[in-house]
């Protein structure tokens, strides 16, 4: 089992404030359709499934910036015979969204093969073709590694398979030797040493096991053990691992025979060592994160939706701090919702979109702030930019200290990648450049200097701006520019 069809409210939020500041807002122009699977793209847009059909859409923020005035157009639809629920997907280093595989196909349970990719610019789907001898994919795991190759698993199949994906020719290269049990159920999470970690959920040998992928490899390698069990025993469900500011990944566990552990990942200088887990407080109340969406906001927790059992409503939220929880206020449809339908994103003015596969979409804000070595800097950039044009902006940790929100097998929808805001100080309307051909796709940078190239759009204001690059809802400070 999976995502349900009846999806969830949750959110996995992560503040500095107590619980009574934060908030909920409804967008004021709700959603036509279903709105499930959300993806940031890389102007500023949001691109939204309507739950398990073939069409999406986008959400542009208003003149200020505002995501919760914004507005809804209809995209291209996925191509003739695929309509997936329970996926994998990514945004790619040049702008492109690719979906592979699903647990369901227009509701119907059979761990589809198919896939496709998207392109912003000219709103079109192209099918692309399963990796050779894939009979099946479902509900994959997938990952955009530090050079921006697009991974992705066969959730079910033994062997155990993964490829890589080469976005120009579409087309895959097998990759992911020594998995030691099936990628059914596990969650990826990028390491800013370029590796891969995951829990396993169905290892019979040694059920608190993780592993890392090695990219230069293609293999992977012990990461030790979790110490406390992480995988629910009868469904081998298992809850996000979040990337920490602090370089530690807090994971958590779904157990239906009672509260839901949680672990934390210590990783090494050696990418090849196995690092080491000690185990976090227990969730609060029984409580588990089977299937449960997790987010890092800008302050470094994570705040975490959370269900007692595998599937049961009402859901909770906490934040977990880095040492406890700390219980805050559910989203208003959470006391009859379970976790699995729930997806979040974080916006790049820090704000979490929340969608649970219903026509009510929600906004959680908080006021906690990040520790400003965290911000992207900018290095250089022209100061004279011209309407249509296409510039390179260089700086450092332009790609955010983590993936951002994560789920696991289900849903991915990291926001790893760089966004460039211009505001035009007369007006202080806000417009997006579009990023792309990242020069990284890594994690936690720190000193490297970085670059992505940017095209500044018929939106902008000519006249005085500033312009900031965005990662993961932190920005960094502004730089003046005259948009001509």
């Amino acid at each position: 089992m999976k995502r349900s069809k009846t999806l969830l409210f949750f959110v996995c939020l992560a503040c500095s404030l107590s619980a009574a500041a934060q908030s909920w807002q409804a967008l004021h122009n709700q959603p036509s359709f279903s709105a499930s699977i959300p993806l940031l793209l890389t102007d500023g847009t949001v691109m939204v499934q309507d739950v398990g059909a073939q069409d999406w859409w986008r959400l542009t923020p208003d003149q200020t910036g505002s995501y919760v005035n914004g507005t809804w157009t209809e995209l291209a639809s996925l191509p003739s015979g695929y309509a997936p629920y329970a996926f994998a997907s990514a945004v790619l280093p040049d702008g492109r969204v690719i979906v592979e595989g699903g647990e369901y196909n227009f509701f119907q349970n059979d761990w589809t093969n198919l896939g496709a990719i998207y392109d912003p610019k000219i709103n079109v789907w192209t099918a692309v073709a399963p990796p050779g001898g894939w009979n099946i994919m479902g509900d994959a795991e997938s990952v955009v590694l530090r050079d921006g190759t697009f991974m992705v698993a066969n959730c079910c199949s033994f062997p155990f398979l993964a490829a890589l994906l080469d976005a120009n020719t579409l087309t895959w290269i097998p990759t992911g030797t020594n998995k030691q049990d099936s990628y059914d159920e596990e969650g990826w999470t990028l390491l800013p040493d370029g590796t891969v970690l995951t829990v396993d959920t169905e290892n019979s040998a040694d059920p608190t096991h993780a592993e890392k992928y090695i990219p230069g490899i293609g293999r992977w390698v012990s990461a030790g053990s979790t110490v406390v069990l992480l995988s629910d025993p009868s469904s081998a469900e298992i809850g996000p691992a979040v990337l920490r500011p602090d370089g530690t990944v807090f994971a958590t566990g779904a157990n239906s025979s009672g509260a839901g552990h949680t672990s934390i990942y210590h990783p090494t200088s050696n990418p090849l060592a196995p690092g080491y887990w000690v185990p976090g407080p227990d969730i609060p109340g029984g409580n588990d994160m089977a299937d449960a969406p997790a987010a890092l906001l800008p302050d470094g927790n994570v705040l975490c939706d959370t269900n007692p059992g595998v599937a049961n409503p009402p859901s909770k939220f906490y934040e977990f701090d880095g040492v406890k929880f700390i219980k805050v206020p559910a989203p208003p449809h959470g006391a009859h919702e379970s976790t699995e339908g729930g997806s979040m994103l974080v916006l790049p003015t820090g704000q979490i979109l929340f969608t649970d596969g219903s026509s009510d979409v929600e906004v959680y804000s908080s006021n906690g702030q990040p520790n400003p070595s965290w911000a992207p800097s900018i290095n250089s950039v022209p100061t004279d930019l011209y309407i249509g044009q296409t510039y390179v902006v260089f700086g450092k940790q332009f790609n955010g200290l983590s993936q951002g929100a994560m789920y696991g097998d289900d849903a991915q929808m990291a926001t790893n990648y760089p966004l460039v805001r211009i505001t035009n100080l007369a007006s202080g309307n806000v417009s997006y450049a579009k990023t792309h051909d990242h020069s990284t796709m890594a994690v936690a940078t720190g000193n490297q200097e970085v670059f992505t190239y940017f095209d500044v759009p018929l939106s902008a204001e000519a006249g005085d701006a500033s312009i900031v690059v965005v990662a993961n809802g932190i920005a960094s400070q502004p730089v003046s520019v005259r948009i001509h």
